[in-house]
């Protein structure tokens, strides 16, 4: 096998915890360092005469530094648990729990090439490498649960391959309940949000995404569902070198989905256009949505103006009368049914009989702000909205009423997390998208199929 040239172990790998008891350790540290951190933190404002907050001296900018770096050393479930807690309730959260979540989005340092080999070696036996002409050591990309590497097989297939981190699967649970128990005991959370619904939908996703073969499943099944779509591209999953925690695919190129915001005004609005026309249909058609709205998960083919569609360890099935609520909820909103809208929103679980009115009526707000692109006729322009900030500001003061901390279903937030994620990428391309037109168009043709 020809061997990468380019293995040179620097500041851009890091090797990962893979004992629970190491793993302990390392938040064990982190918490003696916030610690540390606070105890100076008031000495040094006791200096200057002043009496310190118990919040004040926790939220410094050396403990906010502190914590997520220790969560993106820890990488698997650790870091995953924050990047979810900043996406499903960014919002409502304190700024400096946010500011920390928010790095763990973009922090993941790759594994040495010693631990990969190691990962190799444990899932398809010693003598690998004859199986390769090339195998890159040097990651093509690194997240929080695994890493992916460029490689060529002896028979000329080009493939993605990519590589768990050792132990994440292991750590899940122990990983999301210590790292739940730390930011609770610092006071980072607040002491109303209950947070064990999530805590328990970010175990099972967790385990659902770190179990590669399940991957390669879904990864199938979208390619049967879009097999006459032809503006969708998707990898081809090798079955023989793929294992729980190896998943081998066919090599996709491409060029990342946000640099088309230089492209011109057509194409920007025809990629949102298919991307939202594709989550209609996974939610109304397939009832089968990959729920992680990532910019990584999505290329596009300049030659072919293809959509390259990648990612699917996040794929989630939903009821049929889930769908059909959302549904209720999307048309009421569209038609400014608040009656609709109020009926969905107690059968999904955004609030239920003990909910106070003003409450009721904040989230039918908000539910009314969320769906506003897909109500206006003839197009949305995403260029010129402010919508996330009014989203933005109407949560938070749904979140600063000390009698309303109530997360909705796992359900509901994973749909609100991609719907929100594709409104952020139209924002970013400044893409203009008819969402009343596809509405009508995939809704009318179910009800004429069904």
């Amino acid at each position: 096998m020809e061997k990468d040239k380019n293995t040179k172990q620097g500041a851009a790998t890091l090797a990962v915890p893979s004992g629970r008891g190491s793993r302990l350790a390392r938040i064990g540290w982190m918490a003696t360092g916030i610690a540390g951190g606070m105890v100076a933190e008031g000495a040094r404002q006791l200096a200057q005469g002043n009496r310190p907050k118990i919040s004040d001296m926790l939220l410094t900018p050396s403990n906010v530094r502190r914590v997520a770096d220790q969560l993106a050393k820890l990488r698997g479930a650790a870091m995953k648990v924050g990047q979810m807690v900043s996406m499903e309730s960014g919002d409502l959260l304190p700024p400096a729990l946010a500011d920390i979540l928010a790095r763990l989005r973009s922090d993941a340092r790759a594994m040495p090439k010693t631990q990969v080999i190691s990962m190799l070696d444990a899932n398809w036996g010693k003598g690998w490498s004859k199986q390769f002409k090339h195998f890159s050591f040097t990651p093509l990309a690194a997240a929080s649960i695994g890493q992916v590497h460029r490689a060529q097989s002896q028979d000329g297939r080009e493939m993605a391959i990519k590589i768990q981190y050792p132990g994440v699967r292991e750590s899940i649970d122990s990983d999301v309940d210590n790292v739940a128990t730390l930011l609770r005991m610092s006071g980072l959370l607040p002491g109303q949000m209950d947070i064990k619904p999530l805590l328990r939908d970010a175990k099972r996703q967790l385990h659902d995404e770190a179990d590669y073969i399940r991957e390669g499943k879904y990864l199938q099944r979208y390619g049967e569902l879009l097999r006459g779509a032809s503006e969708y591209v998707l990898p081809q999953l090798y079955p023989d070198l793929t294992t729980h925690s190896v998943l081998s695919m066919s090599l996709v190129g491409g060029v990342p989905i946000e640099s088309l915001i230089d492209a011109a005004q057509v194409v920007r609005d025809r990629v949102m256009t298919l991307l939202f026309a594709l989550l209609l249909r996974e939610v109304f058609e397939f009832r089968l949505v990959q729920t992680d709205p990532n910019f990584a998960n999505y290329r596009y083919d300049t030659d072919s103006g293809q959509l390259i569609l990648l990612d699917f360890g996040a794929t989630r099935a939903y009821k049929a009368a889930t769908a059909n609520e959302f549904r209720r909820l999307l048309l009421g909103a569209m038609a400014g049914d608040r009656a609709a809208m109020a009926a969905a929103d107690r059968a999904i679980g955004y609030f239920d009989q003990s909910t106070q009115v003003k409450h009721r009526e904040a989230i039918l707000d908000m539910g009314e702000q969320a769906f506003e692109p897909f109500g206006q006729v003839g197009g949305y322009d995403f260029g010129t909205t402010d919508l996330p900030t009014r989203i933005r500001e109407a949560g938070m003061a749904l979140g600063m009423e000390r009698e309303f901390w109530q997360l909705p279903p796992a359900d509901a937030m994973l749909l609100q997390r991609k719907f929100g994620g594709l409104y952020l990428l139209a924002i970013r391309l400044k893409a203009r998208v008819n969402l009343h037109a596809l509405v009508q168009s995939e809704l009318g043709s179910r009800k004429r199929s069904s």
